[in-house]
C-alpha cells in the first residue's frame, strides 16, 4: 500500500521544524547567462543538455557558498544511504506527498531576517525557512523514510523570473523530477521552465557540478542553429 502522510506525519514535519534559507533574488537575463558561461568553459554547443530526461554534469565547481559545511552539520546531506539504484513507485507517491506536505506546513520566511545573513543554509527554525531549508527538510524526511540518498540531489536554478532559487531533484528510471516549494505539482526538469546552474555529484555527494540547462541557456545559440 502506498504510504501516504497523515496527521502524524505532519506532527513529524512540525518536530523537524522544531530542531532546525540563496536569498531569492532579481537577475537581468544578461547576467544570468553571464553566471552560466562563467561556470565553465564548455563549448556552447555542448551546453545545455536540453534534450536528455536528465540533467547531465558538464564540469566540477565550487559548492554553493550556503552549502559549506553543511555535511558536518547534516551528516544525511552527503552520506551515501538506502539501497537500490532506482527509485520505486511507492517511493515516488512518498516523494509527493512529503513535497506537498512539506510545502504546506513550513512559512517562507528570507534569511536576512532569520539569521541576520544573506545566506544560512540549515533545516527550518519554528520561524519556518526559505527554499534552501525546504529543500533540506524534504530531503532529510525522505532518506529517513529510505529513499536512497543517490537519487535526492540539491539543485541550484533561476526561476521563470531569473531569481536564485534551490529545488530538490528527485532522480527516477525515466528521468529527473523536481520537487519545488513554489509549486505541489511533481514536473520533470524540462517543464520547470528553470535554468539549472549547479547539482549535487550523485557518486559524492559533497561535490557539485555545473549542469547548465533548461531556461535561459536552452534559448543559447548552438553550432547547430
Amino acid at each position: 500500500m502506498i504510504e501516504r502522510l497523515g496527521a502524524t506525519e505532519n506532527l513529524s514535519i512540525a518536530r523537524s521544524v522544531a530542531l532546525g534559507r540563496d536569498n531569492a533574488k532579481g537577475l537581468l537575463l544578461g547576467l544570468a547567462v553571464g553566471v552560466a558561461l562563467a561556470l565553465s568553459t564548455i563549448p556552447v554547443a555542448a551546453a545545455g543538455n536540453g534534450g536528455s530526461a536528465f540533467l547531465v554534469a558538464q564540469k566540477p565547481v565550487k559548492a554553493p557558498s550556503g552549502f559549506n559545511g553543511l555535511c558536518a552539520r547534516y551528516d544525511w546531506v552527503c552520506s551515501m544511504s538506502g539501497t537500490g539504484s532506482t527509485l520505486t513507485s511507492k517511493q515516488l507517491e512518498l516523494a509527493k506527498s512529503v513535497n506537498r506536505a512539506v510545502n504546506k506546513e513550513v512559512r517562507e520566511i528570507e534569511d536576512l531576517r532569520q539569521y541576520g545573513k544573506e545566506e544560512y543554509w540549515a533545516l527550518p527554525s519554528y520561524r519556518g525557512g526559505d527554499c534552501e531549508d525546504l529543500v533540506l527538510l524534504k530531503k532529510k524526511m525522505l532518506v529517513e523514510r529510505g529513499v536512497p540518498s543517490k537519487l535526492l540531489l540539491i539543485a541550484t536554478v533561476l526561476d521563470r523570473k531569473l531569481n536564485s532559487h534551490a529545488v530538490l531533484v528527485l532522480r527516477t528510471k525515466s528521468g529527473d523530477l523536481v520537487l519545488d516549494n513554489l509549486t505541489n505539482k511533481v514536473k520533470p526538469w524540462k517543464e520547470t521552465g528553470y535554468t539549472f546552474l549547479k547539482l549535487q555529484n550523485p557518486k559524492s555527494l559533497s561535490r557539485w557540478d555545473a549542469v547548465l540547462a533548461g531556461g535561459v541557456i536552452s534559448d543559447r545559440p548552438t553550432a547547430s542553429r
